[in-house]
């Protein structure tokens, strides 16, 4: 299962995948580890493509042993959050804008997706969408009682 949670640089992305991690015992994507290791800091659309291919593939190679997976990243196109075919999406729908404005011109909000986050609290969230993952898709990670 792949879990994203995308939205603006600054809307709170990774703090509330370092709360949900945890809770499903999951394999944690972050863009910025993902990019770094990479060396590929091409924010132009391709380059952010080539990012979401790179998440997509780095996520199957989990799933295909058997791990949940949490990718935090900005996820800012309709194709780009087709390319990475999460099965649960959150949108971390805190910001209006943020400090990149190329980014803030290509960024799409979703239409569809599974859980809008409209205020930082991770804590309070965290939960919120630990409980609504697990009415949707069954008990998963260990604490999910």
């Amino acid at each position: 299962m792949k879990i994203l949670i995308m939205g603006l640089p600054g809307s709170g992305k990774t703090t509330l995948a370092k709360k949900l991690v945890p809770m499903f015992n999951a394999y944690w994507l972050n863009a910025d580890k993902v990019r770094e290791d990479a060396n590929d800091w091409d924010f132009s659309k391709d380059g952010r493509l080539r990012q979401a291919e790179r998440m997509r593939l780095m996520s199957a190679q989990k799933e295909w042993e058997n791990r949940i997976v949490v990718a935090d990243f900005v996820c800012p196109t309709k194709f780009a959050r087709l390319e990475f075919s999460a099965d649960y999406m959150i949108w971390m729908d805190t910001i209006k804008e943020c400090r990149f404005e190329d980014t803030n011109k290509m960024f799409e909000p979703p239409e569809n997706y599974h859980f809008r986050v409209k205020h930082k609290d991770a804590d309070m969230f965290a939960f919120l969408i630990k409980q609504d993952i697990n009415d949707k898709f069954g008990n998963l990670g260990p604490h999910s009682k």
